[in-house]
Order: C-alpha cells, then structure tokens, then sequence
C-alpha cells in the first residue's frame, strides 16, 4: 500500500463520530467531505442496515431519502429487505475501509441478496451478514444457481432514483444484464461494470443542487454499454501485464484544504 493511502487511512481511522454542524455542504469530487449529514435509520421499511460496528450510514439528506425510496419501491415489488453496506462516515472523508469513493455522503452499497425472506433482525445478529458473491470464481459469468429474476429487478429499480448517477456491478453481472434483458434496455447505460461489486452494488448520486464546491462525474457514455468496453474487462483476465517502468511516483491525492480542516475539527 502506497504511503499516501497509509496516511488517509490512518485520517480515516482519527474521523469524529459526529458529523460537522451547520447546513448541508457538500465538498469535492472523489476525495471530498460533507457537513450537515443524516444517518441512514437502522430499519426503515424495506431495508437494515447490515455490519454496524464496521460501516458507516451517513449521507447528504436527499441521497438518504432516495435509499429510503429503494426501500419502499423494493418492498412493493415483493422484494425482502435490502440489507444497506457503507454509505459515508459522519463527515465524509477516507473510509477505514479502503474505499475509494463514498467520501462525500454521495455513495451507498446495497447487498445483492434477494433470496428471502429477511426478517427484521436485532442490530447484533446482523454483524454476521455477509452476501453470497453471484459471480463464477473465474470471473467470467454469473454463477446460475444464485442469480434470479429478482437480481435485474433490483438493479432496475436502483436506476430510477432520483439523482442517480451510475450503479457498479461486477463486470459478469453487467454482461449477464447485456445478454438476457428484453424490452427496455435504456436503464443499461447506467449499469457500469467495475472491479469486485460480485455482491453487492454501488448506488453513486450526482451532486445535489445548491453544491458548488461538489464536482459530479461525467456522464455515462451513450448506449447499453454492452459493447467493446464491456469486452476489455474479460480481455483482462488473459493478459499478463508486463512489469512497468521505473516512472516517478503518481503524485499525491489530496483532500481539499476545507475538508482536512472539517475533519480535524472537534
């Protein structure tokens, strides 16, 4: 590990456990932190919250009420409960986790675990929930005796919320969508294939109006995205990559000044 990621988790690890007072401001584009944001209830209707003592429900207020949303549309289409994975820590910022993103109160994971019924369980029993992965070890395809009808209803719905930016699956999921889903394909676009997710999605929210210093990601490419650059992911498996150059180390991610600043505070 790069030491520059050592020292953002070690920021990451010193976070308050309080989120940063005063109204909703949203700071940055990948590194970035949030002031102003709500927690995720630990149960809401059609969904918990999974892993307590290792993740962190913290969010902008609109991207709570669009995972709230998900719940409520789930549980109409007779889905169990969504158990909820890692949105952001009280103020944004490098999760101990190691995520990449999920820094601005913009990101949440939802477990692709439709295979119910969830009860209602107590918060303890929940720290043992982990999500069975839907895709083969080679990496290549969905494992058949896992995935379900429920899987593309689910990573359907995921695509309506508001604000929705991108949702990440595993390449494999992205594939199997590409190569079974009939009638309105439109929703495919913002399916985006991207390393591990073989259990979980990754719901990504543009940022929200009134955000001047939250920078969004440029938009989906136009399409299914069931072409060439899906292919590049499985091209990647064959290819041995040959050692890389000696080159100067990449510089540097830094957090905004304004986010330190937040995240160091009391």
């Amino acid at each position: 590990m790069r030491w520059w990621a050592l020292a953002l988790l070690g920021l990451a690890a010193a976070a308050p456990n309080t989120p940063a007072p005063g109204p909703v401001h949203v700071i940055g584009s990948g590194l970035g932190c949030i002031a102003g944001a709500e927690r995720l209830p630990d149960e809401a209707p059609g969904l918990q919250t999974v892993r307590l003592s290792q993740s962190s429900f913290w969010g902008h207020p609109e991207a709570i009420a669009n995972v709230l949303t998900l719940g409520q549309r789930a549980k109409a289409a007779g889905l169990p409960d969504l158990y909820m994975g890692d949105l952001s820590l009280p103020r944004g910022g490098p999760m101990p986790g190691g995520h990449a993103s999920h820094q601005r109160g913009l990101d949440a994971d939802v477990y692709l675990d439709v295979v119910g019924p969830h009860p209602m369980l107590p918060r303890a029993a929940r720290e043992g929930i982990e999500p069975p992965s839907l895709v083969r070890p080679d990496g290549r395809a969905v494992d058949p005796a896992r995935w379900r009808p429920e899987h593309v209803a689910l990573l359907k719905l995921a695509t309506t919320l508001p604000l929705m930016d991108r949702v990440l699956v595993n390449p494999a999921i992205k594939k199997q969508l590409c190569e079974t889903v009939t009638g309105d394909r439109s929703w495919l676009r913002f399916i985006r294939p991207w390393y591990g997710h073989a259990a979980h999605m990754h719901i990504s929210f543009k940022c929200p109006a009134g955000q001047p210093d939250c920078a969004s990601l440029a938009p989906p490419p136009a399409g299914e995205g069931c072409d060439a650059s899906l292919q590049w992911w499985f091209d990647r498996l064959d290819h041995k990559p040959e050692p890389a150059p000696a080159t100067k180390p990449p510089p540097k991610p830094k957090l905004p000044a304004a986010c330190v600043k937040m995240l160091s505070a009391p």
